[in-house]
């Protein structure tokens, strides 16, 4: 194992657990076509009317890429991110650094997309789905540990910088 295992643990924690928020809306949600445990409260959060209801979330416009729920993208995410990792944790040399870079630029990615998620959900929807908070919380907190390993950790960033 080429990492640690507290910090093979670190790496996947977040992903497991967006991994988990994501299964779950599909599974309840999408399968079973039950309501989400703790996702509908009536009274408003803020003064401009937002409320927590997963439902309305996700039965908005705004839920699905070409017919694909966000969710479904959000598993992909998560899995490519375990993939990943396991690549990191366990390759050879050269396949750890191109899985380190491919990980961070990944993770990247789902960084960039937040924020205009959020904005869909506060400012469009005028609702939050607690599950899809926990996904942009993952993905978030993801970006974040693959930058201190990548920029703060001198021993994966100098053994990334060889070639």
């Amino acid at each position: 194992m080429r990492v640690s295992p507290a910090k093979f643990i670190i790496l996947i924690a977040m992903s497991l657990f967006g991994l988990w928020s994501s299964s779950m809306v599909l599974f309840l949600f999408y399968t079973l076509h039950s309501a989400l445990p703790f996702c509908v409260m009536g009274n408003p959060l803020a003064s401009n009317g937002i409320v927590i209801n997963c439902y309305k979330v996700l039965q908005s416009s705004y839920d699905s890429v070409f017919g694909v729920p966000l969710d479904v993208l959000a598993a992909v995410y998560f899995i490519i991110n375990l993939g990943l990792v396991y690549l990191v944790s366990f390759g050879s040399d050269r396949v750890f650094r191109r899985s380190f870079k491919l990980l961070f630029g990944w993770r990247f990615l789902g960084l960039v997309l937040v924020p205009y998620l959020i904005y869909l959900e506060l400012f469009v929807v005028k609702s939050i789905c607690i599950y899809c908070t926990v996904m942009h919380a993952a993905i978030i907190i993801d970006f974040v540990i693959i930058t201190y390993f990548l920029f703060y950790k001198k021993n994966f960033r100098d053994f990334i910088a060889k070639t």
